[in-house]
């Protein structure tokens, strides 16, 4: 299990795992050719192993902080996070601190990135909304100020704000039952990540709680994106199955299943009934209007700025927020044709 976020290493660390003194440490990092090569060896394999970070912002961070902190998200262009980025910059901007929003785009080198900019004292503290941690940071014994925000990191005891995606999912499929549904589509998001599986095995305990059969061809996976709600329909199609509504893992992939299912010459809902997740502003603006869970984005945002904010002050443990959702009914979902009624 991943230790807690603590404090930076110090270079009185450096200096006893090295056997050397806080001087020839400072020396060997200032002028590497005054000190003899085997000394200079101990201190940098040291320095390596504490993860150090010897320049003169780490050094004085007592006496200075950048009062800056870095949003980091999956995907920049994804209008899930405007709320999010709103309700961390409230809490931000109520302590004295401005935030930053940086693009994962599902890259390990760039997450590595944005964490040693913290590590390295450009910003004080990192909000990770992002489904992977890659190893090479699992693998550190120390690691900056860090909170997660809605995603799911096995292995790593980080401060986290989250929601019962598991729950919310079987909450929407138990709506679509409710109105008579027996032939309900899931679009998932990426597989494995923690997020999706949750929200897929909600979608089948919802099934199992209404007495459905799970069908492996009526699950599609996607990315969360408009683009896999629009393919997602195209391969329900393809595998000439009979579906009369989809619970989407997300609102941009339930817009797009809309769009392809319109283009198909299917209404919504007459003819197909769609549910999403996450109630985004789009939400509200397609046609007809999204069936969805609302997710509590601000308050999420603010409640993770909160725990950093603890975190910064050293006041933190460890600590798991999680924050209710509500399943909001609205126009795109309503009973199915007769010829698949309960009974179907």
């Amino acid at each position: 299990m991943q230790d807690a976020p603590i404090a930076a290493p110090t270079i009185a660390e450096v200096a006893r795992l090295a056997g050397v003194s806080t001087a020839t440490v400072s020396r060997t990092l200032a002028q590497p050719d005054k000190v003899k090569a085997r000394t200079r060896q101990r201190v940098l394999e040291a320095v390596k192993a504490t993860g150090f970070v010897p320049n003169a912002q780490a050094r004085n961070l007592r006496l200075q902080a950048t009062r800056t902190v870095i949003l980091l998200v999956r995907d920049i262009s994804n209008p899930f996070y405007l709320e999010i980025y709103k309700g961390v910059e409230e809490a931000a901007i109520d302590a004295g601190y401005k935030v930053l929003m940086g693009d994962a785009r599902d890259d390990d080198e760039r997450i590595l990135r944005y964490v040693d900019m913290v590590r390295e004292r450009h910003a004080d503290g990192l909000i990770l909304m992002v489904g992977r941690f890659p190893a090479a940071l699992a693998e550190r014994t120390r690691l900056p100020p860090i909170v997660v925000a809605l995603e799911m990191l096995p292995g790593l005891n980080l401060p986290t704000v989250k929601v019962d995606n598991h729950a919310a999912a079987r909450a929407a499929v138990a709506h679509l039952a409710k109105l008579g549904h027996r032939r309900i589509a899931h679009i998932a998001g990426p597989m494995p990540d923690p997020m999706s599986l949750d929200r897929r095995d909600g979608y089948l305990a919802g099934l199992a709680d209404a007495g459905i059969a799970a069908d492996p061809d009526l699950i599609v996976e996607g990315d969360f994106g408009l683009a896999a709600g629009r393919a997602a329909v195209r391969t329900l199609d393809e595998r000439g199955v009979d579906y009369t509504a989809v619970f989407a893992a997300s609102d941009q992939m339930a817009v797009g299943a809309m769009g392809e299912l319109r283009a198909r010459g299917r209404n919504v809902p007459d003819d197909v009934s769609v549910v999403g997740f996450d109630d985004i502003v789009l939400a509200e603006a397609v046609e007809p209007q999204l069936t969805t869970v609302h997710q509590p984005r601000r308050e999420i945002g603010q409640a993770a700025m909160a725990l950093l904010i603890e975190q910064l002050s050293g006041r933190a443990g460890h600590r798991d927020l999680v924050l209710p959702t509500r399943l909001i009914e609205r126009a795109s979902a309503a009973p199915p044709p007769n010829k698949y009624g309960k009974s179907g």
